[in-house]
């Protein structure tokens, strides 16, 4: 079983640790074994902890042989993306700005698995701050695609989906402000889950955009995400924009089946923009839906085309704000030299800050002034609420909404960085899940003809994951994971 022992799921790992037929030591072993083959090639992580977790992972092994009844996650590796806080771990957030902080405290999230014992393995490369769709902004590396080197894997969560997909961990964990874990689980191959605002604990997540961000999971298939979020979610008395409710187990019911459910397509979404391929597979997967017993509505939300410009102004003047902290002064990256206050400002945040940072800081501090704040932001924010009335008006006539989780595959390396534009179309899918303040799960649903992962989107109502990971798991079982898809040659 050795060779194999990193392509068990979750889940299926979880057992065998139970069933004491495999010890967290060799499955940890296992994973620190790819990483040390793997590792300069991908580049998905920039800081490794994988000494600490294989000790942790002999005491877990030392404890289950004695008898004690441990978690589901006990002994899982996992990683975490660069940033989310660690007590006494550098978090970088892959930026010079914070190369050398080291946070005092957990966020809410990573105490909640060190309380299910789950073992952090290491922290993941980004996009700098969490800004953009490559992982090509980070100070420290490029991440690469591990179904191909020479493609970007997506971002700013590149390196957690990566570190997944190249089977360097067993799950991870990533941020979402616009479709930062759903686009690199598409374009590796994998499984992403934004869940629903206010559901898992943002405190201890150094912010982008605070009315978008949530941290979510990428995980190896539908099963496993659901069995991180049954972990994740749940209120948190210290984040004020967690919401006080029950929340239930993701797992209940995901082997229900869709028969009866209806599925949404958007006809906004099947715009010129989209690969043909990409078109083809979304549409063939409502197919398959239709063969598994579901109903397939044809829906519109016509507020759809304003979502892409509300996201940016909205995500760039919270972002210019959050990062204001960043001066030289309390902590973070400060200039060797300056003469005055003024200049160790300038300085500081001119060299700790990469191009497409200080490119938002910019726009976000142009559309909150003055002059440009009722034309912008203030317009912004109520195409933010007609987009969240036009999604409530669809799920009264569905229950799921099928979609592309991006327009297109992971493209090459440095081919689309001179594009800023061309660039941002990419979160066309995504970021209107994260402005009505949704959930979705992305999910492999095709190859293309480059052997690349095409990934569907499943759009839920605020607080029903359950049903997306109904929807998302009778689709996996019929098609499989997507490395069953690629040997069967497609769907």
């Amino acid at each position: 079983m050795s060779n194999n022992i990193t392509k068990l799921s979750l889940s299926e790992a979880s057992t065998l640790l139970i069933k004491k037929e495999l010890s967290s030591e060799e499955l940890c072993r296992a994973y620190i074994n790819n990483i040390n083959e793997k590792e300069n090639t991908i580049n998905a992580y920039i800081t490794l902890t994988s000494e600490q977790a294989l000790e942790k992972a002999k005491e877990i092994d030392s404890r289950r042989i004695a008898g004690e009844s441990l978690s589901p996650l006990a002994g899982i590796p996992y990683s975490l993306k660069d940033n989310i806080c660690t007590k006494n771990i550098p978090t970088t957030c892959g930026s010079k700005m914070l190369k050398n902080f080291v946070p005092p405290y957990n966020a809410e999230v990573v105490d909640r698995l060190n309380k299910e014992e789950a073992l952090l393995i290491g922290k993941t490369n980004m996009d700098e701050f969490a800004m953009g769709s490559t992982t090509e902004n980070s100070y420290f590396k490029i991440t690469k695609n591990p179904r191909d080197i020479e493609r970007v894997p997506g971002g700013s969560s590149g390196g957690s989906a990566a570190s997944v997909a190249a089977e360097e961990t067993a799950f991870s964990l990533g941020s979402d402000t616009g479709g930062s874990i759903r686009q690199p689980a598409s374009f590796c191959g994998v499984v992403g889950m934004k869940p629903t605002y206010g559901s898992v604990s943002r405190r201890g997540l150094v912010a982008f955009a605070s009315s978008l961000d949530q941290i979510g999971s990428i995980t190896k298939n539908v099963l496993d995400s659901a069995l991180v979020l049954n972990t994740i979610a749940g209120h948190d008395k210290g984040d004020s924009t967690s919401v006080d409710r029950s929340y239930p187990d993701y797992a209940q019911g995901i082997y229900q089946g869709v028969k009866g459910m209806r599925i949404g397509l958007l006809k906004e979404l099947f715009h010129d923009g989209i690969e043909s391929e990409i078109k083809a597979s979304i549409l063939k997967s409502a197919k398959v839906y239709e063969a598994l017993g579901a109903e397939i509505v044809e829906l519109s939300l016509p507020n759809l085309k304003h979502a892409l410009p509300a996201y940016y102004i909205i995500s760039s003047a919270e972002a210019s704000s959050n990062l204001a902290r960043f001066d030289g002064i309390r902590y973070g990256y400060r200039t060797d030299e300056y003469e005055d206050i003024d200049e160790l400002y300038k300085k500081s945040r001119g060299e700790g800050f990469g191009s497409e940072v200080k490119k938002r800081i910019i726009l976000g501090t142009f559309v909150l002034s003055s002059e440009h704040y009722d034309s912008y932001y203030k317009r912004a924010l109520q195409v933010r609420t007609l987009i969240a009335r036009d999604f409530s008006s669809a799920f009264k006539k569905c229950d799921v909404i099928l979609s592309p989780a991006a327009p297109t595959t992971a493209y090459k390396i440095n081919k689309k960085t001179s594009n800023p534009l061309k660039l941002y179309m990419g979160d066309i899918f995504t970021a209107p899940v994260n402005i009505a303040g949704i959930p979705a799960l992305t999910l492999p649903c095709a190859i293309d003809k480059n052997g690349l992962p095409i990934g569907m989107q499943l759009i839920g109502k605020a607080f029903d994951e359950n049903t997306l990971y109904r929807a998302g798991y009778a689709f996996e079982r019929e098609i499989g994971t997507f490395e069953s898809i690629k040997v069967k040659g497609g769907l």
